[in-house]
């Protein structure tokens, strides 16, 4: 019964239900939104294996992030909504 897996017309059904949700119009400025997205992951990742290639070959204690000192966080006020009023709701 799942001796194949995903067949072609498995595919067909899926994009089509796919056009039924969302549309054709809104396809592809879904698929515009995705590949951006996956330029802006790749060169991130690109960096982020630069950034760690330069540090590997030292060696040295100093250049880890958790010995280095972090920045002091300001503390934030929050404030609560006000609870309705008991007599606004009992009428």
């Amino acid at each position: 019964m799942l001796r194949n897996g995903l067949e072609p017309w498995h595919l067909l059904v899926v994009l089509a239900v796919i056009i039924l949700l969302f549309g054709s119009k809104k396809l592809p400025e879904m698929a515009r939104g995705l590949g951006k997205s996956m330029r802006i992951l790749k060169a991130e990742t690109k960096a982020l294996r630069e950034d760690d290639a330069p540090g590997e070959g030292n060696g040295t204690a100093a250049s880890t992030p958790a010995d280095q000192p972090r920045p002091a966080v300001s503390p934030v006020n929050v404030t609560k909504a006000e609870e309705p009023s008991k007599s606004a709701t009992n009428i």
